[in-house]
């Protein structure tokens, strides 16, 4: 049963899909307020929408129906896919973020966001591994949800996955294997997709650079995806 409070929030930014939907993106507002964010995420001019917001109340607007393609991704490539709005679903949390002051997600947010991933991840028969941030499908423009982000707790619900240890080490190349990378004809240094990968999964070091924990915690987690799969 919904735990959460749903609010109607329409958004005009949004049209038909042309892929079924086996991902879920999670992103952080990035705005000041959460009234701003709203706004934009409405705005028929501003061309940007999501599927829902979690406020830091734990309130969830919803935005754009499931059945649409909300317009929350741009440019973005995960596992040799480019339209990334076609295949998934968008949640945003209201967070200032990096640029106006990031701050921890309230115990209020990520439990209405676990309840909600569940729903949506049963739906449509998503995938754990298929769970990524923003930064995951665009490394070399985004740093969303972000290091303070906790996918070690959503891991425990089953929403994405988490890295154990002890399950051997791979080399930076298989980053591929689990998702990552850009379209050629997409200019990122590989640096950049290591550090995305580093916010997420290695927070305490984000310098793009590949050593042995790196690639323990990438070899856990194509352990984990291949199990799944």
């Amino acid at each position: 049963m919904m735990a959460y409070r749903l609010v109607e929030c329409p958004s005009p930014n949004h049209d038909a899909r042309d892929a079924a939907v086996d991902m879920l993106v999670l992103h952080y507002t990035g705005m000041k307020r959460a009234d701003e964010a709203l706004a934009r995420l409405t705005d028929p001019t501003a061309k940007v929408s999501a599927h829902y917001t979690i406020g830091r109340d734990g309130r969830v607007y919803r935005h754009v129906p499931e059945d649409r393609r909300a317009w929350h991704a741009g440019v973005s490539y995960w596992a040799g896919a480019r339209n990334i709005n076609s295949r998934s679903i968008g949640i945003e949390l209201v967070n200032p973020g990096h640029e106006f002051g990031y701050v921890p997600f309230t115990d209020e947010q990520i439990a209405a966001l676990i309840d909600i991933a569940q729903e949506i991840m049963a739906r449509h028969a998503i995938a754990p591994a298929r769970v990524v941030g923003h930064s995951d499908v665009a490394p070399s423009r985004k740093e969303d949800p972000g290091e303070l982000f906790p996918w070690k707790t959503l891991a425990e619900y089953g929403i994405g996955l988490w890295p154990r240890l002890g399950e051997g080490t791979a080399p930076e190349s298989a980053l591929a294997e689990f998702g990552y990378g850009l379209p050629p004809d997409v200019e990122c240094k590989s640096q950049t997709v290591v550090k995305a990968f580093q916010r997420r999964f290695r927070p305490e070091k984000m310098d793009g650079l590949w050593d042995h924990a790196c690639g323990a915690r990438l070899a856990s987690l194509l352990a984990q995806a291949r199990a799944m799969s």
